[in-house]
């Protein structure tokens, strides 16, 4: 009786825990559809951005700065943007990313800052000892005043001279069944040489443009949103995939727990048919010893 009972207990712990995270499920959905829209909406913009700065890059062949050429004096420090989560049970997503920024840190050729994005983030660089010297409260829906605020302290940090670099490492979105972590350098920018250079399309002639004013006047002012951009972009992916990687694992913990309620639901068929069974032989026993 008392394993038929303990069984029981199981099963409605196990069918809350189901109905529990089949409503996170249903919330991660949401959000994951919710981020898609924005980073989405987003891409035309750092997209047509990108293709600014190589039209112009192709026109300013004597063009210099800092931003692309990287410091003339090295001071041997890069900076390194962690983006984790505020919140856990989204499968390996910080396990990922977290895993490749302290990898970025035990290096040896460099000195390596730690600026973090997420409580798990900064949870986790305590666990190891790491000095962390900013963090940054942005959640799962970046606004994009609270990441240029962040962009613009990079840009001035890194004019500066106080970085060599700056990177994120963070989890880039490719689709809902591929999401990898990734260090992405943000500063110095990479420009786009050989065959990354803008080309016209097979049968089109090659674009001519006249910039006013000069093309290094333009990539004095594109160069800086640039950064902003893809800064941006970085927090949009990482929330996407954030919101997926939680749908899967959510996803996955309620079929477990439905598969446990109907193993459990057996063991207690299986425990009351030999409760009953046990029951029948005794009255059956009794009544074969009146006999």
């Amino acid at each position: 009786m008392a394993q038929i009972r303990e069984i029981k207990k199981r099963i409605g712990a196990v069918g809350t825990i189901a109905r529990i995270t089949k409503t996170m499920q249903m919330i991660a959905t949401a959000k994951f559809t919710a981020a898609g829209q924005r980073a989405s909406a987003s891409k035309p913009y750092a997209g047509m951005i990108d293709e600014m700065v190589r039209q112009v890059a192709t026109k300013a062949e004597e063009y210099s700065s800092i931003l692309i050429d990287g410091p003339v004096e090295k001071t041997g420090k890069e900076l390194l943007l962690v983006i984790a989560s505020d919140r856990g049970l989204c499968g390996a997503y910080n396990a990922n990313v977290l895993r490749l920024a302290l990898g970025e840190t035990r290096r040896d050729d460099v000195d390596t800052g730690i600026e973090v994005a997420g409580k798990k983030g900064m949870g986790f660089f305590r666990f190891q000892k790491i000095e962390v010297l900013q963090q940054h409260a942005i959640g799962d829906t970046p606004a994009y005043e609270d990441v240029e605020a962040i962009a613009n302290k990079y840009l001035e940090r890194y004019m500066s001279g106080e970085f060599d670099a700056i990177k994120v490492c963070s989890m880039r979105y490719y689709s809902t069944s591929r999401q990898a972590a990734e260090v992405t350098q943000l500063l110095p920018l990479a420009m786009p040489e050989g065959e990354d250079a803008p080309k016209a399309k097979s049968g089109e002639a090659e674009p001519v443009y006249e910039f006013t004013p000069s093309a290094g006047e333009l990539l004095d002012e594109l160069l800086p949103t640039t950064v902003r951009t893809l800064l941006f972009q970085l927090f949009n992916e990482a929330a996407v995939a954030e919101h997926v990687m939680r749908m899967i694992a959510m996803k996955a913990a309620t079929e477990n727990a439905k598969e446990f309620g109907r193993t459990l639901k057996r063991d207690f068929n299986r425990a009351r048919q030999g409760m009953i069974t046990t029951e029948l032989m005794e009255v059956i026993s009794g009544a074969a010893a009146l006999e």
